[in-house]
């Protein structure tokens, strides 16, 4: 008789851990799932906001030439002081 007792309670045992094993699973999946949503989301809002900074930047394209002419503007400024000073 304990043989068959025995017997008995280790299926109950393997499917008790088959059941946490399946759960555990199911709630780690579920986990992943929900957090890519989120990471989707967020991804969406920052894209929208590269966008936005695209948009704002994108006036920006005469810069280079601003710079030349005020680079321009301080190496006459500065020859124009060695005249005025003497050195």
């Amino acid at each position: 008789m304990p043989v068959v007792i025995g017997a008995s309670t280790g299926w109950y045992v393997g499917m008790a851990l088959g059941i946490v094993v399946a759960v555990v699973a199911a709630v780690l999946v579920i986990t992943i799932v929900v957090l890519a949503r989120r990471i989707a989301n967020q991804a969406r809002i920052a894209v929208q906001g590269v966008e936005k900074v695209r948009e704002q930047t994108a006036e920006l394209a005469g810069v280079a030439r601003i710079n030349d002419s005020g680079l321009r503007i301080l190496r006459s400024a500065r020859a124009l002081r060695k005249v005025a000073v003497g050195k």
